[in-house]
Formats: structure tokens, sequence, C-alpha cells
């Protein structure tokens, strides 16, 4: 027999087992959602320069304050952000102490604007400018997810602890392949930073801007947070090899990886009957380079026969050079033919200048596109050529019969004036 307290039980638990069953859905959903969400780390400068008044005739370090409050005001629901300082809590004079400054402010995550707020209210210009350390960590404040990864720097000074190069970490993060870009801001116009900075954001595929102004400086950094919110297709990381034959087959896509002075990468692309192949490669010099230079993509059969190549030259100063090529492979009457393997070789002339090192290698952006071809020659002649001779005959045969017309009314005409 059923009691009361029974059929209550039971309604209870029918009533959470629903409500699971609807909430869990719910929550892989923004769980997905998360995962794709594009993240920004503004990552900002509060050593003991930025207390200097010469923006706009307020300090640096208020003019940043302002800045970052509208910045935070316009910031799209959809992107996930976090700040990290540098130089803002050792006033010291010991330089190991110094170089390790480096605070996450607020966590990269949902933004609470009244929240991230407040935590930058608190900041007073204190130390050093250990900008490679900061660097590394807001890398690991963006790891995971699939979405964008951007880091906004902002500073007023190079960095003060060498020999940790900020621009060789800015490398290092950019080999990783995880797709993080750095964008720099220099807040005062000075040669070393601006080389530095520049450096910095060249070695990720960022930007670097000098702003002297506070309404400049709220523009580009509300431009860079929009930016991370706009759908980007992310590189894979793929590590070519020296020979064809060991090398890493690639499906349509873009790649990243790295190309030492003097190596040849390889990489293997499958391509069937009636498909084409279209592909390029750019190489980007993220270091000081001789004047001369050069990139080189070949596609190769398995055999070492050269099919078809692409390349480009160049000599002076450049940040990317680029080349391509494309290989349509035929039809086969064969419904059974396999897919070719078509060897793709990347090389570059660049070398490096006196004093520079040579590793890692420079960074390189495959893209690889395999289509359906755009059809074959007696297609072509059927449906391209033939509609064009039909209409040239339809052409032909209309001009032909306006001529007789034309010329059957003008006699007409004549034999008319001459009996009158």
């Amino acid at each position: 027999m059923i009691t009361r307290q029974r059929l209550a039980a039971g309604v209870c638990t029918l009533l959470a087992a629903l409500t699971a069953g609807i909430a869990f859905p719910a929550g892989a959903v923004a769980d997905e959602t998360t995962a794709t969400a594009p993240k920004v780390e503004l990552v900002l400068d509060v050593s003991g320069s930025m207390r200097a008044r010469d923006i706009d005739g307020e300090s640096r370090m208020s003019a940043a304050k302002q800045a970052f409050n509208e910045v935070l005001d316009a910031t799209p629901e959809e992107v996930q952000l976090g700040i990290r300082t540098l130089g803002a809590n050792y006033p010291g004079d010991d330089r190991k102490t110094g170089c390790k400054d480096t605070a996450q402010l607020y966590p990269v995550g949902t933004l609470d604007r009244t929240e991230a707020k407040t935590a930058v209210a608190t900041l007073t210009p204190t130390g050093w400018t250990p900008i490679g350390p900061a660097l590394l960590k807001a890398a690991d404040d963006l790891d995971g997810g699939e979405g964008t990864k951007r880091i906004v720097l902002i500073s007023d000074g190079e960095d003060t602890c060498a020999p940790l190069d900020p621009c060789e970490v800015a490398r290092e993060i950019a080999a990783k392949g995880i797709g993080l870009t750095i964008d720099t801001l220099g807040l005062v116009p000075n040669v070393k930073m601006r080389q530095q900075l520049s450096c910095i954001a060249e070695a990720t595929g960022g930007t670097y801007s000098s702003v002297e102004h506070k309404d400049e400086l709220t523009d580009r950094v509300n431009q860079l947070v929009d930016r991370a919110a706009d759908p980007v297709v992310v590189p894979q990381a793929v590590e070519g090899a020296d020979a064809c034959a060991k090398a890493p087959t690639v499906k349509s896509g873009l790649f990243t990886d790295r190309d030492e002075f003097g190596q040849h990468r390889w990489y293997r692309v499958d391509v069937a009957p009636g498909q084409e192949l279209r592909t390029s490669v750019s190489v980007a010099a993220d270091r000081a380079v001789n004047r001369d230079y050069g990139v080189l993509l070949r596609a190769v059969t398995v055999r070492g026969r050269e099919i078809v190549r692409g390349e480009a030259a160049g000599n002076g100063r450049t940040d990317v050079i680029s080349t391509g090529l494309r290989y349509p492979k035929p039809e086969s009457d064969d419904e059974d033919a396999a897919a070719e393997v078509v060897c793709l070789e990347v090389s570059h002339s660049f070398s490096a200048a006196s004093g520079v090192k040579t590793t890692p290698g420079l960074p390189l952006e495959l893209t690889v596109d395999v289509v359906d071809g755009p059809g074959q020659a007696d297609d072509v002649a059927s449906f391209g050529l033939g509609r064009g001779w039909w209409l040239l005959g339809a052409l032909i045969l209309t001009g032909f019969l306006a001529g007789v017309l034309w010329g059957w009314i003008s006699r007409w005409r004549v034999a008319v004036w001459r009996t009158n």
C-alpha cells in the first residue's frame, strides 16, 4: 500500500531528477561558452617612474587608472578579462626581490566592473619593472580554453630585470603555438623602450603603439580589448621534419612552426584526383637580420620531382615575407584512384645579424587549403567555353540577319524614292 509519505517522497525524487536533467545541459552549455570565450589580461607597469606628471598635466599612473576605468565600462560581456601588475608591491632596492614583483590584481574571468575598478584604485607607483617575469605569469593566467588570448602590456620604460630579456620571453610564448598575442603601449617617447616593446609585439604578431595623451590611451586599449572578441583562426602548432619521409601530414588549416636559419622544413598533404592544393607560407623576422632575404615554398612528389614552386625575395628591413602556390590534381578515370602525397618544402634565406641569437627559429605560418578542383577540360569545354561558343554563334547569326534586313529595307527605300 502506498502511503502519503511514500508518495510525497516519490514526487520529490521525480522533481529532483527532472530539475537535474534540466540543469545539467544548461551547465554544459555554460561550460562550452566559457571554454571558447576570448581572454584578455591587461598588464600594467606600476613601477616608481609612473609617478612622473607628464601626461596632460597628470601622473602616468593617474592617466592609466582613468583609462582602465573607461575600458572596464566598455568591455564586451563575452570577454573574460583579468588585470596583472608589475612593480606594484616591493619598494626596496634588492634587485632579486624587485624582479619577482608581479601579481594578479584581478583574475581572468567574467568581469565584475565594480570589483575591478576598486582593485585598480588601490594602485600606487612603487618599484621595479620586471616585464619578462610579468609576461610569463600572464601567459599562465590565460592558459586553457579554445578562445583567443591577448595580453595588453602598458609600460613607461624598458625592463630592469635583465638578463631575462622580455623579447626572448615573447618569442618563447609564440613558439608554444598557443595563439597568444601581445600588444604593447608605451606611455612616453623613448627609443630604448620603443625598441623593446616593438620587439615583444612583433614576436607574437601583436602591435606597438606610443601614446602621450589620456584619450589616446583609453581609445587604444579599448580597440585591443574589442579586437579580442573578434573571431579569429588560431594556428595549430606543427613541427615540420628535415625530410619528406619523416614529415607530418597536415590537412586544410592554419599552422605555426619555427624555421631556423639555413633549415628546410617539410610537410605532407594528401591531394585526391580532382582536388586542388592551395598553400602559402609567411616567415616573420622577429629579430635583427641582414638586409638580403628570401623565402621558398616547393611542392614536390615523394620521389623528389618538383611540381610547382612559389618564391619571394627582398632587401632592407622587413617584418614578414610571404609566398604561395597552387597545384590542381587532374581527375582520374579510375574511381578508386588513391590520393597523391604532395611534399611541401619551406626554406628561407634570412641570416642573423652580428650578435643576434639564432634560436629559436623564425616564426613560420603555413596555410593549407585542399578544395575541389575547378573542373576538367571537357567540363570546361561543355560548360564554360561551350556556352561561349553558343553565345558567339548566336551573336554572329543575329548580326547576319540584322545586316540582311537592313540591306533589304535600304534597297526598298531607294526603290520607293526613285519611283516618286
